[in-house]
């Protein structure tokens, strides 16, 4: 029987390299405590990353680990867990690199379920290219790309991950080591591709951005914590609630002390519902908002035999197996 592991036995020997205060450190500890609290192994375990400041990662983590280019990483981690479907895939990705270069292969993993945990660490700003406003960025941002403020309406993580058709969709925050940790644990154990926006911030450029529902002063008042079956309750002493309003078909926040009967239950498999909760803009929903598992595509694929590989015994001998032709 494999012996425990712990978070320095997923952690080498690298320096890790980000801008002092960076909410990476944070995902990073968290990543690894969580890796060793799973039972994972390093030996079969990848990390796979695009562009950014975030795509550092695998650099830092003793499993193995593809740097790859700008916004391909779901692509290259859906061939890894084709051709080695027991291999726990990671993809690392930022609303940069995943959304905007990297939005049609992040697109087609979700729809297809691939069995791969996608990470897309958001900070609402190209970190590594000095600041410039990125798919997220709220409408008004200012950067050397917007000198007078974005115009464009951001793009929702969770509303792209739920239209493509994803099986599992959750949000959590670099610090929420409790919160970051639990989502990554579902993550881990869920048959298919799951996707978790982690609102990361860029303390260069764009620091506190989420200030208003991260601070800790705050922060009761404007995270909805969710938990499968529970009441979706929040506030210092749990004295607000969230009640769907049938005329309008939102979630409204009420007093839940008063009218406990209408407080929502979280159902996690409920779509509609979860479609409602990546809308509602305060409070923010955290934790896992959709969870309907799946056959996940690489089942699918290893089970349906004309989709099988030819066993090859070298490389030179798959490039051979099928038409070619001699250019004079």
């Amino acid at each position: 029987m494999s012996s425990a592991l712990t978070a320095k036995d997923f952690t080498n020997a690298q320096e890790v390299r980000w801008c002092p205060g960076c909410g990476d450190y944070a995902i990073l500890k968290t990543v690894t405590r969580t890796l060793a609290e799973i039972g994972a192994r390093p030996e079969t375990t990848a990390f796979v990353s695009g562009i950014g400041c975030a795509s550092r990662f695998p650099y830092y983590l003793d499993t193995y680990g593809f740097h790859t280019i700008h916004g391909r990483a779901p692509a290259v981690a859906t061939g890894l867990k084709l051709i080695n479907p027991n291999l726990d895939v990671w993809v690392v990705t930022g609303d940069g690199d995943g959304l905007s270069i990297g939005g049609n292969h992040l697109l087609h993993a979700l729809r297809r379920n691939v069995g791969i945990k996608i990470m897309l660490f958001n900070n609402e700003v190209y970190g590594l290219t000095k600041g410039q406003y990125s798919p997220t960025s709220r409408a008004g941002t200012r950067s050397p790309s917007t000198p007078g403020g974005s115009i464009d309406s951001p793009l929702s993580a969770g509303q792209l991950a739920l239209g493509a058709g994803a099986r599992f969709f959750a949000r959590a925050i670099d610090t929420d080591k409790i919160g970051l940790g639990y989502v990554l644990k579902q993550a881990h154990g869920f048959e298919g591709v799951t996707m978790i926006e982690i609102f990361q911030n860029c303390i260069v450029y764009n620091d506190n951005v989420f200030a208003d529902f991260t601070d800790r002063d705050n922060a009761a008042d404007n995270q909805l914590k969710l938990q499968q079956g529970e009441p979706m309750l929040f506030g210092a002493d749990n004295e607000k609630g969230i009640r769907f309003n049938p005329d309008n078909f939102t979630l409204e926040v009420i007093d839940a002390l008063s009218n406990p009967d209408q407080v929502l239950r979280h159902d996690a498999d409920n779509r509609v519902l979860a479609q409602l909760l990546v809308e509602l803009e305060k409070p923010v929903a955290l934790g896992v908002i959709y969870k309907n598992p799946g056959e996940s595509f690489e089942k699918s694929w290893h089970q349906s035999p004309g989709q099988r590989l030819k066993r090859t015994r070298s490389v030179s001998e798959m490039l051979h197996n099928s038409d070619t032709w001699v250019v004079s």
